[in-house]
């Protein structure tokens, strides 16, 4: 079973949906004991980072999303859900984040045009070299770049290059996807993202 967090922000039925198109038993979940007996977690999210934060610790959902990663289970940040993994963004000054991933996230330029909305190029990075052969799972049968749904003004700059999946050109050089062991999480949103958004829900499924 696939818990889909709710935290009171995120367009969480639309995820649970391409979830379950994908074969996934996907099921919206907001208390930490049901969460904590998933096998997997999807951790959506749309909106401010500092008013995301407050209401995971409202509910008490911070060591059942940290406890999780901690044991091993397949974990999906999606959007928001990849920005609250970092320690910190500079949304609302200097908000502290979950500090599952090392590095902060910041803000697109004044000179761009925020949010960055639409359709772009996402290329997946090339890992084959590595430890983690054959690259992230997530992209499992996807070209070398391909085009997905983004909505977001911020974005994540990761400490360890080694967990960036995939980039994406928009003013500057964003991640825009990582893999670290069981954790996986883009800025994309693959629920929006037609069929290629669905394979790569599809391969996170089969993990």
């Amino acid at each position: 079973m696939i818990a889909v967090v709710d935290y009171g922000m995120g367009n969480l039925r639309s995820v649970q949906k391409a979830l379950e198109s994908q074969g996934a038993d996907a099921r919206i979940l907001s208390s930490p004991e049901s969460i904590k007996e998933a096998d997997k977690i999807v951790f959506p999210g749309v909106g401010s980072f500092g008013e995301a934060m407050n209401e995971l610790r409202i509910r008490g959902l911070i060591s059942a999303i940290t406890g999780s990663i901690e044991r091993g289970k397949p974990f999906l940040g999606l959007c928001l859900g990849l920005q609250l993994l970092f320690d910190a963004s500079e949304e609302g000054g200097n908000t502290t984040g979950l500090g599952i991933v090392k590095g902060r996230v910041r803000r697109f330029d004044n000179s761009l045009k925020v949010p960055h909305m639409g359709w772009n190029g996402v290329k997946i990075k090339n890992q084959k070299s590595k430890i983690k052969i054959g690259g992230c799972p997530l992209f499992k049968g996807l070209d070398d770049e391909a085009y997905l749904y983004f909505v977001h003004s911020y974005y994540v700059e990761p400490e360890d290059e080694n967990i960036v999946a995939a980039r994406t050109e928009y003013g500057v050089d964003f991640v825009s996807a990582i893999w670290k062991d069981n954790i996986f999480a883009t800025q994309f949103h693959p629920e929006k993202s037609q069929e290629v958004g669905l394979k790569i829900l599809k391969n996170f499924v089969n993990i």
